[in-house]
């Protein structure tokens, strides 16, 4: 199993939405910036938004098993291998991230109980 670069391109806010259905002083997402960089594996990077989480994992777990060799979804969507760009769930203030396969292999971070 290989690393996953996670980088944060950009944090967005839809106004109109967050006018018709955002709470009061709702602003862009408070906890990532762009230019963060995260790596990860099977596990959730410290620091990463656990709702971002939910909704890029499935990619980071293919690209650090290997389907970085290819592209996604046939090469309709994502035209270089090994990437892939996904947004965080939150409808009025996506968080768009750049996900990178790397060479770098993972370690075991934990000591197994058995």
């Amino acid at each position: 199993m290989k690393k996953v670069k996670i980088t944060v391109l950009k944090t967005t806010f839809d106004q109109e939405l967050a006018a018709e259905y955002g709470s009061e002083g709702l602003t862009a997402c408070p906890m990532m910036e762009a230019g963060q960089v995260f790596y990860a594996d099977y596990a959730k990077p410290d620091g990463f938004c656990d709702e971002a989480w939910k909704a890029v994992y499935q990619y980071v777990f293919a690209l650090a098993h290997g389907a970085g060799n290819d592209v996604f979804y046939y090469g309709d969507w994502i035209r270089k291998p090994g990437v892939a760009i996904c947004s965080c769930n939150d409808g009025l203030r996506p968080v768009i991230f750049k996900l990178e396969a790397t060479e770098t292999r993972s370690e075991l971070d934990y000591t197994p109980v058995r």
